[in-house]
C-alpha cells in the first residue's frame, strides 16, 4: 500500500459512522413497518406476540441512550450486556451504540467459570443485565472493580443504578447519537473457544457497517423482508437492513435442543421469508419437516453458519422451503465475518460428492470486500505480509484474509495478537486458523482447523477430510479425528457418535457397528492407516455453546487417551 493510500485509508477510518444510524434511516423511511416481534407465551396452543415498529425501536433506543448518558455514561465506556434475546436486547444494543459505549457481548451458555473469566478480562465499567447477572456481579465484585455504571433489566433488588423502565422515562429532548468514527470501538465479542480459551475481539463501527453492506449485497436482501433470527446478533443486522426480525421461542445458548414446532409456527404465523440459524437448528427442523411432510412456501432464503453444514441437512431443508428458495452457508469467524459463501444447490449438485471422498468442504467464493490467500503453514508469528509464503492452487495451507470486515485485534489474551495478525503498512491480515486450498474456480475448500491437524509419522491428516469418510455411514451422526502423542508421531484416533436411535445397547451391537466403521476406514486412502483398535464410539461429542456444531477435539483427545490407557490395562 502506498503512502497516499495509507493516508486516504486513515481519513476514511475517521469519517463519521455509527451502525445505529442505519436503524434511524430505516425508521425515517418506513416508520410504521414492524421491526421486532417476540413471543410472549401460548394461549390455547397458539403463540401470542409483542411487537415494535422501526419508529418505536429507534425512539426507544434513543430514549435509553439519553437516559444512560444522563446517569454518567461516556463514550468509550465498556458495558457488559447480559440480557436474554428479545426486544430489550436489540433496543439496548442500539442504545449503547448511540451512546458511544462499547458493548461486551458474551454467550451465557459458555458456563459460569468461562463467563466470569471473560468478563473480568474485558474489565467492564458497568453492567446492563438481568437481576441474576447483577447478583453474580456482586458475588464477584472484586473481579469487577470498575463496574460502576449499572442498569437492571427487570426488577432492581438491593443494588444501585437505574432500571430499564426508568431509562424509558427519560425525556429525549434534542438528543443526538454520539458522533463516532469508523475506527472507534463499538463492541467486544468473544470467540467460542473451540481451539482454546475464548478471546475478546474488538469490533469497530466500520466492521459492523461493512458487514451489513456485504451481507445485504451478497444475498440481495431488501427492506420489507421478514427474518426469523435463530442467532440473536443477526437481529441487529436485520434492523439495520430494514427487515422485520422475528425472535423465536428457543434457548439461543442451546440451539441443538430447539423445539422444531416453535420454528415452524413462527414461520407460518409471520410468513417468514428468511432465517438464520446454526446447522444444529436446521438438522432438527429438517428432520421434523421431513417426518411430518411440512413445506414452508414463504421461506425463500435460509442462512446457516458456525460449522460445515452436512449435505443431508441441506437436502432436507431444501425440500422444506419454497421451490425457488435457496440455502446459503456463509463462512467466517468472530474475527472476520463474512468471508465466503456457497449455496446448497452448488453443494448438492457439485461439491458434495468430492467432500464425501475426502476433498474437504467447499465454502465457496469470497465476498467482494475480502482479499484472501492460502499460505504455507507456520506455527509461530508472521511479522509482515512479505514473510508469508503463498501456495499454488490445490495445495493445502492456512488461510489469511484482509478487508473492512476483518477486525484488527484481541483486547483480552492480547498475547495472541502476534499469532493471529500479520501487518501490512498499518493494516492487518487475519490468520483464520483454518487450513485448506483454493480450486481452479477460486473457491476455498476447508480441510479443518490448523490446531486440529494430526501430525503422524506417515504425514498430516486433516480432520474434515478424514471425518467425511466415516460420516457417510447411515448410523454415524458425526465424527472427530484426534491425535494422541507428540506432534510428528501422533497416533490418529477416529471417534464416532452414532445417531441416538442407533446407539448400541449390547456388546454384540457395539462390535457390529465398530466393525462397519473399521471396514469403512480401511477402504479409504485417507483413513486406511487408522488401526482398528483406534476407532472409538462416543455417545455425544462435546460441541461449542454458540452453534452446538463445532467439535471440541482437544477435549476429545484427552478422552481418547484415557480410553486407550484403560484398554491397555
Amino acid at each position: 500500500m502506498s503512502t497516499t493510500s495509507a493516508i486516504a485509508s486513515r481519513i476514511g477510518l475517521r469519517r463519521r459512522i455509527n451502525i445505529a444510524s442505519r436503524l434511524s434511516a430505516m425508521a425515517k423511511a418506513t416508520p410504521d413497518a414492524t421491526a421486532l416481534v417476540m413471543p410472549t407465551g401460548k394461549v390455547d396452543g397458539k403463540y401470542e406476540y409483542r411487537s415494535m415498529t422501526f419508529a418505536e425501536l429507534d425512539e426507544d433506543s434513543s430514549r435509553m441512550a439519553a437516559g444512560m448518558i444522563s446517569y454518567g455514561l461516556r463514550p468509550g465506556t465498556r458495558i457488559a450486556l447480559l440480557v436474554k434475546p428479545g426486544i430489550d436486547f436489540v433496543s439496548l444494543t442500539f442504545a449503547l451504540f448511540k451512546a458511544g459505549a462499547v458493548s461486551i457481548l458474551i454467550d451465557p451458555g459458555m458456563g459460569k467459570k468461562n463467563l466470569v473469566n471473560c468478563l473480568e478480562a474485558a474489565d467492564p465499567h458497568g453492567f446492563v443485565a438481568i437481576p441474576m447477572a447483577h447478583l453474580a456481579r456482586l458475588i464477584h465484585r472484586r473481579r469487577f472493580p470498575n463496574a460502576t455504571m449499572n442498569v437492571t433489566v427487570g426488577r432492581r433488588w438491593f443494588w444501585r443504578g437505574p432500571t430499564v423502565a426508568e431509562l424509558r422515562e427519560t425525556t429525549i429532548g434534542d438528543f443526538q447519537p454520539v458522533a463516532t468514527a469508523a475506527d472507534d470501538s463499538a463492541a467486544i465479542i468473544f470467540t467460542t473457544g473451540s481451539t482454546g480459551p475464548p478471546k475478546g475481539v474488538l469490533y469497530q463501527h466500520r466492521n459492523f457497517d461493512h458487514q451489513v453492506e456485504q451481507i445485504r449485497d451478497r444475498y440481495n436482501i431488501q427492506p420489507g423482508g421478514i427474518d426469523l433470527a435463530g442467532f440473536p446478533l443477526f437481529g441487529l443486522f436485520n434492523s439495520a437492513m430494514g427487515m422485520t426480525t422475528i425472535i423465536p421461542d428457543m434457548d439461543a445458548s442451546r440451539p441443538a435442543s430447539v423445539d422444531p414446532d416453535a420454528i415452524v409456527s413462527a414461520v407460518r404465523d409471520w410468513n417468514v421469508t428468511q432465517s438464520f440459524a446454526s446447522p444444529a437448528v436446521w438438522n432438527v427442523v429438517g428432520d421434523y419437516c421431513e417426518k411430518h411432510d411440512i413445506v414452508l412456501p414463504t421461506l425463500k432464503r435460509v442462512l446457516s453458519a458456525g460449522a460445515p453444514v452436512p449435505p443431508a441437512v441441506l437436502a432436507k431443508m431444501k425440500r422444506a422451503i419454497a421451490d425457488d428458495g435457496e440455502i446459503y452457508t456463509p463462512y467466517g469467524a468472530t474475527e472476520a465475518l463474512p468471508v465466503a459463501s456457497i449455496s446448497a444447490s452448488e453443494v448438492l449438485n457439485e461439491t458434495a460428492k468430492q467432500t464425501a471422498d475426502g476433498a474437504g468442504t467447499c465454502v465457496g467464493k469470497n465476498y467482494s470486500g475480502i482479499e484472501w490467500k492460502v499460505i504455507k503453514v507456520v506455527e509461530g508469528p508472521i511479522e509482515t505480509i512479505d514473510d508469508a509464503q503463498p501456495l499454488p492452487t490445490g495445495e493445502i495451507g492456512e488461510l489469511i484474509v484482509h478487508g473492512p470486515v476483518v477486525t484488527r485485534e484481541y483486547v483480552t489474551r492480547v498475547e495472541t495478537n502476534r499469532l493471529a495478525k500479520i501487518a501490512e503498512n498499518g493494516q492487518v491480515w487475519h490468520r483464520m486458523g483454518d487450513v485448506g486450498y483454493f480450486d481452479d474456480d477460486g473457491r476455498f475448500w476447508f480441510c479443518g482447523r490448523k490446531a486440529h491437524r494430526v501430525l503422524t509419522e506417515n504425514g498430516t491428516m486433516y480432520t474434515v477430510c478424514c471425518e467425511a469418510i466415516t460420516n457417510q455411514l447411515p448410523k454415524v451422526f458425526r465424527s472427530a479425528l484426534v491425535g494422541v502423542g507428540a506432534a510428528g508421531s501422533q497416533t490418529p484416533i477416529m471417534i464416532c457418535e452414532p445417531h441416538k436411535k442407533d446407539w448400541p445397547h449390547s456388546e454384540e451391537e457395539s462390535e457390529a457397528l465398530l466393525r462397519e466403521i473399521r471396514e469403512q476406514c480401511a477402504s479409504h486412502r485417507l483413513t486406511g492407516t487408522i488401526k482398528p483398535e483406534h476407532i472409538l464410539l462416543h455417545p455425544s461429542l462435546p460441541v461449542d455453546i454458540r452453534h452446538n456444531a463445532k467439535i471440541f477435539r482437544e477435549e476429545l483427545a484427552v478422552w481418547a487417551e484415557q480410553q486407550l490407557s484403560c484398554d491397555a490395562l
